[in-house]
């Protein structure tokens, strides 16, 4: 992904350390600036979106991987014709993904594109989440938006400078934990304040800081009893945090552009895109 002055921004972050997870597998080839991981137990497949060309063209070079759990490509362009597709989800049999200012569904049996909604206001489409009803909510990160898709009908769920340049999205318990990128991103993708989680109620859209500034954050995924994994892009951290005692302890640091992260939480097996040498890793949390 070609963002040049964003790869260099640099902050500091405290935060505790602990051994480090124990790498399980690496595909190291076959894709190509992969940017979301996510696994589907139905069909028990790791699939992993690859932007290819530039993150904000629209050149349709963009594709789909599939991959196994124990590491091995299944099929490297298992759908192809993308622009820069994101963020990843899967709901009743069919994969949504963002794919600039569209959302792009795919019937998973046939790996046939069926649905392409466009956002013409949209910018930066980024995370994908799904609620239990079908409804799918997409963060634009360069236009503070959290949009919802239900049916072919798209509105606005949510705007403003409140929501930090949102990035990853996840549901939990009746509201959508948002990881934000930071506050006043600039076309660099640098930003004044640094971005932290929070989560918005479904119902009343009141939102609820978990956090602080931590980073400038990409992935997030749910692990338990209130502990988040995230992963900061810029600093290519990994990290677990712990939104009761508001401590953040390092798991990975200094990826290549560590992008959005995947979780299965059955095999406790953390997915890592590590997007600018173009890697997925998988490592087992303890």
């Amino acid at each position: 992904m070609k963002l040049a002055p964003y790869f260099l921004f640099v902050c500091v972050v405290n935060a505790a350390i602990a051994a480090p997870p124990k790498e399980i597998w690496t595909v190291t080839s076959g894709l190509s600036n992969p940017e979301s991981s996510y696994y589907d137990a139905e069909s028990q497949a790791i699939y992993v979106s690859n932007v290819a060309g530039e993150a904000t063209k629209k050149d349709g070079v963009g594709w789909i991987s599939k991959v196994s759990l124990d590491g091995k490509m299944i099929a490297e362009k298992w759908v192809e014709g993308l622009n820069a597709p994101k963020g990843i989800r899967v709901h009743k049999g069919k994969l949504w993904v963002s794919d600039i200012d569209t959302i792009v569904g795919i019937d998973m049996k046939t790996a046939k594109i069926t649905d392409k909604v466009q956002i013409s206001a949209a910018k930066f489409l980024n995370d994908v989440e799904i609620g239990d009803d079908g409804t799918v909510y997409v963060s634009d990160m360069a236009d503070p938006n959290i949009y919802m898709l239900q049916g072919n009908n798209t509105q606005v769920f949510l705007s403003g400078e409140d929501l930090q340049s949102p990035n990853g999205l996840i549901l939990h318990d009746g509201k959508l934990v948002v990881g934000g990128w930071g506050i006043g991103m600039k076309p660099d993708f640098s930003v004044k304040k640094k971005g932290g989680l929070y989560s918005v109620d479904l119902k009343t859209k009141n939102i609820s800081k978990l956090s602080g500034a931590l980073g400038n954050l990409d992935g997030l995924e749910y692990e338990k009893d209130q502990r988040w994994l995230v992963s900061d892009w810029i600093r290519g951290d990994v990290f677990r945090y712990d939104a009761k005692t508001k401590k953040k302890t390092m798991l990975l640091k200094k990826l290549k552009g560590a992008a959005d992260i995947g979780y299965i939480a059955e095999k406790r097996m953390l997915l890592v895109p590590e997007m600018n040498v173009s890697k997925l890793h998988a490592y087992e949390l303890k």
